[in-house]
């Protein structure tokens, strides 16, 4: 082996371990910043002495959530069509098109609901926070709140954090309504499935453990979601490239761990039989 060979081995090694070390720090310190919010949340629970802020979470709610309702009403109802239009052929091939029911039923409910509403919020608030977090950071306010001996975790990540697993299980909800409807807006008006066989289908389909499954993930993605939006925008550093890589890095990032999350759930649930 030549010693030009021996230094490109040496340099993967190098580069793999590297990569290595700021994965595990990377992971560290949002795990980190997640612990110490839910501290404070949880003494601002159960102490009367500690306050988060409840006029703060309302705000951030409006801001993050409440804003993002048309878009994800808009893709819902893209979602229920083309589930119903793309279904329709194959299931109309062995006379089970009403069948279509079942299927979009337990599509939505279970996956497309939390992961597309997640997806959306990425986006919209995801990037809004790191933005918003980062600039505080150039503009030295975050420095301004400790040398006032304020906590910015908890005057500004926890509202933040909350208001994004609060908003995130309330839009998946009307996500998965708005493409159940949708869905069978199309079924019964360009399927010529009945009504009430449809909504009858769906029903049967669906249980309580379905819909629980999907409120369980929405709220681990907006957690997920939180947190990364949160450790890059107070972590952001070289002035306003350093804002512009932060809102980056957080729609990649917390895409990524929210479809590596579901794949990770959904492999449980159907370890356990809950699929």
């Amino acid at each position: 082996m030549g010693e030009g060979s021996s230094r490109n081995i040496h340099r993967g090694i190098s580069a793999i371990g590297a990569a290595m070390i700021d994965s595990v720090s990377y992971l560290g310190g949002v795990t980190r910043l997640l612990m110490t919010s839910s501290q404070w949340l949880w003494r601002g629970l159960t102490t009367g002495r500690v306050r988060i802020g409840r006029p703060a979470i309302y705000a951030q709610t409006i801001r993050l959530g409440v804003r993002a309702t048309a878009v994800i009403v808009l893709v819902s109802l893209c979602i229920g069509v083309i589930l119903a239009l793309q279904l329709s052929p194959p299931l109309d091939e062995f006379g089970q098109v009403e069948r279509v029911a079942n299927v979009i039923a337990i599509a939505v409910v279970r996956e497309l609901g939390p992961l597309i509403s997640a997806i959306v919020l990425t986006g919209f608030a995801g990037a809004s926070i790191a933005a918003e977090l980062g600039t505080m950071v150039v503009g030295e306010e975050i420095e301004a709140l400790e040398a006032h001996a304020l906590n910015p975790v908890r005057f500004l990540i926890v509202p933040r954090i909350v208001a994004t697993v609060v908003s995130l299980l309330a839009l998946t909800v009307m996500g998965e309504w708005v493409s159940l409807a949708s869905g069978w807006a199309i079924g019964v008006t360009l399927l010529d499935v009945p009504s009430s066989l449809y909504i009858d289908l769906t029903i049967e389909q669906l249980g309580i453990a379905d819909f629980l499954t999907g409120m369980f993930k929405a709220g681990v993605f907006g957690l997920i979601l939180g947190s990364i939006a949160s450790y890059h925008g107070i972590n952001v550093s070289g002035g306003a490239a350093g804002v512009g890589k932060a809102t980056t890095n957080t729609v990649v990032h917390s895409i990524v761990a929210i479809i590596f999350s579901d794949l990770l759930f959904t492999a449980v649930f159907y370890r356990l039989g809950w699929t």
